[in-house]
């Protein structure tokens, strides 16, 4: 009986919760996937990578969950590293990566240079833009998963009050600032908004949907020419186009649910996806269940849904 519970002990204790790294290597100018590049999972003993697809994919299974670092190489290129990839086992890690060509001429001054945080996605913005990724909009103090709080870490930025997200950029008013979602402007992306303004209490923008987006705070591209004071940029993930994975989460913008898979397979062979996903206010789920808050009836009632059908061509 005493052997017996040790066994047990000693077969839980090396138990090791695993997940799956995957994503899409494609050059940053052109978009084409790049055939055979060299994707390595860096400080793994033995060495753990994998090679692109002919369709730029590539899959790293059976990683253990934590922060990893992923390396890029091919041919040509500049090589690129990932750092603090996050990796949990509830859901896989889906990357987007992009390579820049590497021109090198004999007897010549070779400049090289990598993709920095401050310079941004969009080529036409040259100065006073940065990209932001969705960690980000978890990891900076105060940004509660809202990316107009997270900004607010930024030098030339700051809020009014912790109450709503209006940001103020070098001094500009807030009403200023553009919000654009895949290209479409939005008004105002926040619940409870005053008429003119272009922040408010709880944010909309769900953070878990996006993709790697922009901030300006200056010399906007002709694209935003209704900025004045700052603009936001904003991209959505692709869903899983692999399998089905399901998503719930609890915070300050709510309690949360999600769904994301493929759902139809193209003519080119590759998987089309859905993405979306449901949030119902946080204050108003605990005043039905019977918490008093001892405001009344002024109780915050919102519901978001976003979703995202992508078709690759």
């Amino acid at each position: 009986m005493f052997s017996g519970v040790l066994a047990g002990t000693e077969y839980s204790a090396s138990t090791q919760y695993t997940q799956t790294i995957r994503g899409t290597v494609t050059d940053a100018v052109t978009g084409f996937p790049l055939i055979g590049a060299n994707v390595i999972l860096l400080n793994s003993d033995p060495l753990v990578g994998t090679i692109t697809d002919v369709n730029g994919n590539f899959e790293l299974a059976h990683i253990p969950v934590g922060r990893q670092n992923l390396e890029i190489s091919y041919v040509g290129y500049y090589h690129k590293i990932i750092p603090n990839i996050l990796l949990t086992s509830g859901k896989e890690v889906v990357l987007q990566i992009r390579l820049e060509e590497k021109a090198i001429e004999m007897e010549e001054v070779v400049v090289k240079a990598g993709r920095r945080k401050d310079q941004a996605i969009n080529e036409m913005a040259t100065v006073s833009a940065r990209t932001f990724s969705v960690e980000e909009t978890e990891r900076f103090a105060g940004s509660l998963g809202d990316p107009a709080r997270m900004v607010a870490n930024y030098a030339g930025v700051m809020t009014q009050n912790d109450s709503r997200n209006d940001i103020i950029i070098r001094g500009n008013s807030p009403i200023g600032v553009l919000w654009r979602m895949e290209g479409v402007e939005i008004p105002n992306p926040n619940h409870f908004g005053a008429l003119g303004t272009t922040g408010g209490p709880v944010s909309m923008v769900n953070n878990n949907l996006l993709a790697n987006s922009d901030f300006l705070t200056g010399a906007f591209p002709a694209e935003f020419g209704n900025a004045t004071a700052g603009a936001f940029d904003l991209n959505l993930r692709s869903g899983n186009n692999r399998k089905t994975e399901f998503t719930g989460q609890i915070g300050f913008n709510g309690f949360e649910a999600g769904v994301e898979g493929p759902f139809l397979k193209l003519q080119n062979g590759q998987k089309a996806s859905y993405l979306a996903n449901f949030r119902y206010s946080t204050l108003e789920v605990m005043d039905k269940l019977g918490f008093n808050f001892g405001t009344g009836e002024a109780i915050p009632q919102y519901k978001d849904l976003t979703f995202l059908v992508d078709m690759p061509g």
